[in-house]
């Protein structure tokens, strides 16, 4: 049964669309994967902030080809997509590699193939450094903390002036009435 020509015109507007409205895609293989498992995968990068659809790879090479992303190698065999970051609150395309990496290591089924990033072609390998990556609410913290500790040093800096003026001026008070009482016990003896 062959799709009719605007069904197949939908397809392809729906994948580019996707492709568009998302931070990444990633391209892996599932071939051998069972239904468990593909729900598995679909929960476990949903938790991690995407979604993973299975596209007919012709729908796919047209989407990207309108796009001028070059993946065309990389769609051979049963291929899905997970997209990272389509709605609002964007994702964290670390996150959903890593969930990816981390599913095909106790799955030996599912095979990273690469994907997109903005606009950047990634290979197999790029997925795996972008598993490796923190995710981007650590990175955040760190961005933070990093900002964070100069002002904190800054205002300890500050806060020791004005308390070292005084620790300063104490001393100096403190030695010059000891002078003065030594002076006082000198002129006392001297007139005796």
């Amino acid at each position: 049964m062959t799709v009719p020509r605007p069904e197949k015109a939908a397809v392809v507007a729906e994948v580019r669309d996707r492709l568009e409205a998302s931070d990444a895609a990633l391209l892996t293989e599932y071939r051998g994967l069972n239904v468990p498992q593909m729900a598995d995968l679909r929960r476990s990068l949903r938790a991690a902030g995407g979604t993973y659809t299975i596209y007919k790879n012709t729908m796919v090479r047209l989407a990207v080809a309108d796009l001028g992303i070059d993946v065309a190698h990389m769609l051979t065999g049963p291929t899905a997509i997970a997209f990272v970051g389509e709605g609002d609150d964007g994702g964290d395309a670390a996150a959903v590699a890593k969930a990816l990496r981390d599913f095909s290591r106790t799955n030996r089924a599912l095979v990273l193939k690469g994907g997109v990033l903005g606009t950047k072609v990634l290979g197999p390998e790029d997925l795996v450094a972008l598993a490796d990556l923190p995710s981007r609410d650590v990175l955040l913290a760190q961005l933070a903390g990093g900002l964070q500790a100069p002002l904190v040093k800054l205002a300890g800096l500050l806060e020791a002036l004005p308390r070292n003026f005084a620790y300063g001026l104490k001393a100096l008070i403190d030695t010059r009435s000891a002078g003065t009482g030594d002076d006082q016990q000198q002129s006392e003896t001297q007139e005796a």
